[in-house]
């Protein structure tokens, strides 16, 4: 039986710049693009415009020998773009409404396969069509769930995150999101302890931009603080970056700590490069090689 391969699902886009660039982007993607490259070999389900710019992706994902099976072709509904703008060194997105994306077929998901884990994000359940691909693979697959909550207004409320992450065994998110969630309670603390007293979620990361990031487990916690980076071109992407290497360390079963040290060691790497995504094979090899994958 061939290994177990993880499933991600949710949007690819374009992330436009102030400058003109064009970058490759959306979170389910950025994290499958480094799955493939740490050799996970994921199998990313989303779904594309029939135009230049899904061309443009399914060849991009061929050249970096990516799973285009699961891939559709939209021909009503143009590839997503998201315009991105920057405040004081912070992202801010302009997400474009009613995109190929928003309108994954439930018809043409996978089928039942041998899936180590279903990663997915919040944004992508925006629109009811692929929210019921979503659950139509959860039907059809039933692996543990990864899932990365992104709250982009104005494309989420309490009681559909709440859901959602009733669902997940693994949980990644940032305070802030964390506070908007269980806005009821006061700490970090506290409302990790109150998710984990109300859902079946085994696991919480929380990141905390300058103070670094959590891991917590029902039997155990710890905590990175971030490197400092020798250069920041922009910070897109960077939770991206993270949460690929959470799913590596899941995948690999690297202790806790080690899974977090490793995850903010990559994040720290990938906000001095412009964009969430790089072709560039060399940015990955001192990672791989000195995590002997």
């Amino acid at each position: 039986m061939a290994s177990a391969r993880p499933l991600i699902f949710g949007e690819v886009l374009f992330d436009c710049f102030p400058d003109g660039t064009r970058v490759l982007g959306g979170a389910p993607f950025n994290v499958a693009w480094h799955c493939q490259a740490f050799g996970l070999q994921p199998l990313f389900v989303s779904r594309t415009g029939d135009d230049a710019m899904g061309q443009a992706i399914a060849q991009a994902m061929q050249g970096w020998g990516m799973d285009t099976s699961a891939l559709q072709f939209d021909p009503l509904h143009a590839t997503g773009i998201v315009d991105v703008s920057f405040s004081d060194g912070e992202p801010a997105y302009t997400i474009v409404e009613d995109s190929a994306w928003d309108f994954i077929d439930p018809e043409r998901v996978p089928k039942s396969e041998n899936h180590s884990m279903l990663y997915h994000g919040s944004l992508a359940l925006r629109q009811s069509v692929s929210a019921s691909s979503l659950r139509e693979l959860l039907r059809n697959n039933a692996p543990p769930v990864f899932i990365d909550v992104n709250l982009r207004a104005p494309w989420w409320n309490q009681a559909l995150i709440l859901d959602i992450i009733s669902m997940g065994r693994w949980i990644k998110l940032n305070a802030d999101e964390l506070a908007l969630i269980v806005p009821q309670l006061k700490s970090t603390k506290d409302r990790i302890q109150h998710l984990f007293a109300t859902t079946t979620v085994e696991m919480l990361v929380v990141t905390q931009g300058e103070a670094g990031a959590l891991a917590v487990t029902r039997d155990e916690s710890c905590a990175v603080k971030p490197r400092q980076a020798s250069v920041v071109v922009d910070t897109v992407g960077a939770g991206d970056a993270f949460c690929s290497v959470l799913l590596l360390g899941l995948e690999k079963r690297w202790p806790l700590q080690m899974i977090l040290d490793r995850a903010q060691e990559f994040a720290s790497a990938v906000v001095g490069q412009r964009g969430a995504t790089t072709q560039n094979k060399v940015f990955y090899d001192g990672f791989t090689k000195s995590w002997k994958l």
